[in-house]
């Protein structure tokens, strides 16, 4: 069984209250344009289209593939018996499951993007359509939350791993590829991948693999 220790409570109590108070920021803003006729309107609203400087999406987007690649490169390096080497591989089922999670579900609800309207009401509209929830979103918290879980008890500065979902969401709202929810909800899906990975005894991928690939190059050699 995983050890339970305070430090590890304390860490999702505050991965939680994080994720919170991040929604707030990016649910604020004053509204480039509303829907005064749609029960989502309080929460969902057009922002101004902004695609420069750091909300260009390539630079968050480079910031997470090198990230993953360092996570995978990581994880075969380390091997699976260690701390941090379990880390990295839970880590790499977080982001498979946010991914495929985000996915499945932005098909299931076909929501048309703000760049495409200013309604936020704009469900199951046909395949093309596919805002809620933000796979980026999802997929930068999955990258993190692992890693919060299980350092910030003991070495708080882990907790500003959490920016990188922060960045990320309101980057794709300045983008006008999503709306407020739509981040909110890939918060959601992210968080509870890495938490769900991250309360595994033996991460699923290390289950499936051949045991000569995650025992570790460093092992190895």
């Amino acid at each position: 069984m995983i050890e339970d220790t305070p430090g590890k409570r304390n860490s999702l109590l505050a991965t939680v209250i994080y994720f919170l108070l991040a929604s707030a920021v990016v649910a604020s803003g004053v509204p480039a344009t509303s829907h005064a006729g749609c029960c989502w309107s309080s929460i969902d609203h057009k922002v101004s289209l902004n695609n420069s400087g750091i909300w260009n999406p390539d630079i968050y987007r480079t910031a997470m593939a090198v990230l993953s690649v360092a996570d995978v490169g990581g994880a075969l390096w380390e091997g699976s018996d260690s701390r941090l080497g379990k880390t990295l591989w839970s880590t790499i089922d977080s982001q498979i499951i946010a991914t495929g999670s985000a996915t499945v579900m932005e098909r299931a609800f076909a929501r048309v993007r703000p760049k495409n309207t200013d309604n936020p009401c704009g469900w199951f509209s046909g395949r093309d359509n596919d805002s809620f929830p933000s796979t980026e979103a999802a997929f930068s918290a999955s990258l993190v939350t692992p890693f919060v879980m299980e350092y910030a008890g003991e070495h708080p500065t882990a907790y500003g791993l959490l920016l990188l979902p922060l960045y990320v969401g309101i980057g794709r709202v300045k983008n006008q590829e999503h709306w407020q929810s739509d981040v909110l909800a890939g918060w959601v899906v992210g968080g509870l991948s890495g938490w769900f990975a991250h309360s595994r005894e033996t991460p699923l991928l290390v289950q499936v693999l051949p045991r000569g690939v995650v025992v570790g190059l460093k092992t190895r050699f």
